[in-house]
Order: C-alpha cells, then sequence, then structure tokens
C-alpha cells in the first residue's frame, strides 16, 4: 500500500483526537460530510490546498497528515518500535527500512496507528455501551415498541373471530408502533455510528456545555470584559439545547470570566515569562487561588505554551464536571475515572496542593504533570459539613521521569497489570 493512500485514516484520527465532528471539520473546510467521509475512510486522495487546510483547522503540521511525508513516516516507525515487547528492533536502520523498503515501512506505520485508533475507539465505545444513560433510554424504548407489536400481533392471530371495528384498531396500532420502532432504531443506529467520534450525540447537558466550549477553542475574549453579556451569548449558542445546559454554560463562562479579569492576558503572559510554569507562583504573583490559576493556564496554553495543558474538574463524589481534553491523557465520558489521579487525592486532602508526574497507561504511554487541589464550595460555616470541587492541571513533560507513577483512564480499558485499585476486568490487558 503506498504510503499517500492512508492519509484519511490520519486525518480521522487527528479530528477524534481534536474532538471534533465530522460535519464540523467538513463545514470549517467547504466541503460536504460525505465527502469527507470518502476521504477518510480512503477512498478519495487528498493533497494540495484541501490538505493545508485541514491540517490548520486540525492545529497539525500538513507533513504528520500525508504518509508521503518521510518524517513523518519515521516517527510513527518509531513509535511503534517503542511500544513492541516481544521483538526488538533494530532502531538504526530506520532510516535505511524506510528508503529501502517504503510500502513495507507505510504497511507497519499505518498497522501501529490503526491499533492505536482501535483501543481508543474501543475505549470510548465501552464507556458509551456501559454507562451512557442515552444508550439505555433508547434501548428501552426500542424494546418497548417490540414488545407492543408482539402482544398485538400475538391477538390477532390467537383470536379466531375479531369484529371488523377491533381489527382495525389493531391494525391501526401495529403500523403506529412499527413507525415509532423503525424511527426509534433508526436514532440508535446514528448514534451508535456516532460513538467514536468525542463530540457526536450529545446526551447530557455537561457534554453540551463541553461541546460548546471546544467549538470556541475555550476563548472568549469578547466576553472578559465586564460589558460582555453573558446570557445573550449563551441564548444564542446552537449546540445548547437544554436548560439545564444553558444554566451550566452561564456559569462556566462567568467564572471564566472573572478568572479573566484577575489575570488579564498579557499580564499572565508576563508572569508567566518570568516565573515559568508554576500554578503556585503564579497563584501568588496575582493573589489568586489554585483553581483560579489552573483554569486560566489551561485556557491560555494554546496560546502561550508550546504544548496546550488540560484540565479536569469534579466534585466531591468524584463524578467529572469539566473537561479540557489533551491529546494522550484519555478522559472517560460517562464511567468512573482512574482512582489514582492526583485529582481524587486531592479530595481526601482538602486545600492541599498534589504535585505528580503521572505515566498514562496504553500503547502510547506519555508522561503528565499533574498539579491537583481541592476547594470548598461557598462559605465555611459551623456544623455545617463543607463541599468540595477538585481541580487537576495537565500538562505534558518535557523529559521521562523514573518515578513517575502509573495512571489509567478507566478500568474497563486499563491495560495495567496487578493494580490494586482495578474495579473490573479490562478488555485490553491482552492487546487488541
Amino acid at each position: 500500500m503506498a504510503r499517500d493512500t492512508v492519509t484519511g485514516s490520519r486525518i480521522r484520527e487527528r479530528r477524534i483526537v481534536a474532538g471534533m465532528r465530522q460535519a464540523e471539520l467538513a463545514r470549517e473546510v467547504g466541503i460536504s460530510a460525505s465527502y469527507l467521509n470518502l476521504i477518510e475512510h480512503n477512498r478519495r486522495r487528498i493533497g494540495g490546498k484541501l490538505l493545508v487546510d485541514i491540517a490548520q483547522i486540525l492545529g497539525v503540521e500538513p507533513s504528520l497528515l500525508s504518509e508521503g511525508a518521510e518524517a513523518a513516516l519515521i516517527s510513527t516507525l518509531r513509535e511503534a518500535a517503542a511500544d513492541a515487547t516481544a521483538v526488538s528492533p533494530e532502531l538504526d536502520l530506520i532510516d535505511e527500512f524506510a528508503g529501502r523498503f517504503p510500502g513495507w515501512a507505510a504497511l507497519i506505520a499505518e498497522g501501529h496507528s490503526r491499533l492505536g485508533m482501535l483501543e481508543r475507539t474501543a475505549a470510548t465505545l465501552t464507556d458509551r455501551l456501559t454507562h451512557d444513560p442515552h444508550l439505555a433510554t433508547s434501548m428501552h424504548e426500542v424494546l418497548t415498541m417490540v414488545t407492543a407489536i408482539r402482544s398485538t400481533a400475538g391477538i390477532l392471530v390467537d383470536t379466531k373471530e375479531i369484529e371488523p371495528e377491533w381489527r382495525n384498531r389493531f391494525h391501526r396500532n401495529l403500523n403506529e408502533d412499527s413507525q415509532r420502532l423503525a424511527e426509534s432504531s433508526q436514532a440508535l443506529v446514528e448514534y451508535l455510528d456516532g460513538a467514536g467520534d468525542a463530540g457526536a450525540s450529545l446526551s447530557s447537558p455537561m457534554e453540551e456545555v463541553e461541546t460548546m466550549l471546544m467549538e470556541h477553542k475555550y476563548r472568549f475574549p469578547d466576553l472578559e470584559n465586564a460589558d460582555g453579556d453573558v446570557a445573550a451569548f449563551v441564548a444564542a449558542q446552537p449546540m445548547l439545547q437544554s436548560s439545564a445546559a444553558r444554566t451550566m454554560a452561564e456559569t462556566s463562562l462567568r467564572r471564566l470570566r472573572t478568572d479573566a479579569q484577575q489575570m488579564p492576558r498579557d499580564a499572565f503572559a508576563k508572569v508567566l515569562d518570568k516565573v515559568g510554569l508554576d500554578p503556585s507562583a503564579i497563584a501568588h504573583a496575582f493573589r489568586v487561588s489554585l483553581p483560579a490559576v489552573f483554569r486560566r493556564i489551561a485556557i491560555l496554553s494554546d496560546d502561550l505554551l508550546e504544548t496546550p495543558a488540560g484540565l479536569v474538574m469534579c466534585d466531591g463524589a468524584g463524578t467529572l464536571m469539566l473537561r479540557k481534553p489533551i491529546e494522550g491523557f484519555s478522559v472517560p465520558r460517562f464511567s468512573s475515572a482512574c482512582p489514582k489521579w492526583p485529582l481524587f487525592q486531592a479530595l481526601g486532602r482538602p486545600l492541599h496542593p498534589i504535585s505528580q508526574r503521572v505515566l498514562v497507561t496504553g500503547r502510547d504511554a506519555r508522561q503528565f504533570d499533574c498539579y491537583a487541589i481541592a476547594e470548598p464550595i461557598g462559605a465555611i460555616e459551623f456544623n455545617v459539613d463543607p463541599l468540595y470541587h477538585a481541580y487537576m492541571l495537565i500538562v505534558p513533560a518535557d523529559a521521562p521521569a523514573q518515578n513517575a507513577n502509573e495512571v489509567g483512564s478507566t478500568c474497563r480499558v486499563c491495560p495495567a497489570q496487578g493494580c490494586a485499585g482495578r474495579r473490573e476486568p479490562s478488555i485490553l490487558v491482552d492487546g487488541i
């Protein structure tokens, strides 16, 4: 297989990592979703301006999408070699191998990329199929329609003589229930078809808010001053379908505006240049809380840092309430996250900041510096148990460390062996 015939697979992989839906990317580059679907399934060649436009929107170099790029091919081969356990590839001969046998090299690279994509898709699908409330509701609706049709058909078969009026009524019921079953089944199929996309098929207010934030790349310069009308902005967002989502969006945006007013972008950039990526020093410089600094770093990292930073927030029960995704650190949408995250350790030590180097398990294992802290919600009163929100800032590590703590995403898709915190067996213990 020629190297340029798997460019579509790389585009799809990068789009999923970026949290974009297929229709959204197609709209941004000015092509139809069906044509992009053909490209992503390697049924249409791509190059020139269209490839450059897609790369720009996905935030990557065009060479990383084009398998014809020698550097990208060799980089992928090195990743495949690093993941190998039973064999020891000759790393010093990678350049020669890619040059002499480009077809075989591309085949190995494609297989490695495909395995990584399958593991991420399996993680997303498992997360949905196990815990997604929307899926459970849809399945219940389908089963209800099937039961109704079976009951009506049974009456028609078992009853020898039925008055014409009742027979017509049963026939009408069969027709109406069949139509509803067809509609419910079609909606369920479309939902499952989009299950591999991080932004597909919203099913909760939190997801609606997250999609709105990602749509704007977490930047809202017009709302950072006191004159910005947050309520009007929220009302104009088409992805916020429910009143609960609009309420949550207003709360999030007002909090982000307060952070921006306390730490203006230019002033923040100067402090960052002076003290580096040190959340504690930045908090002291602006006299603000660490959670506010975490949020501001995550928002401005795409602009001020070489690599973007991620952010996760949970309540006292450990339920994830806010996520800014980061490549390489998978965060489940529905199921419980890894109990070894510093995020949950912070809940056990409120107001005690935690800094920890972690190694995320999986085929594409990476290291991150995580900063976490839990803060109380509202005023502290006597004889009233406080409630807490915990925040975790996720920053890609500059260089690997030997003492990194191994963490996963969720037990069902974590390949770690002998973990004391495991709640259920993993489907990826032996790999895909």
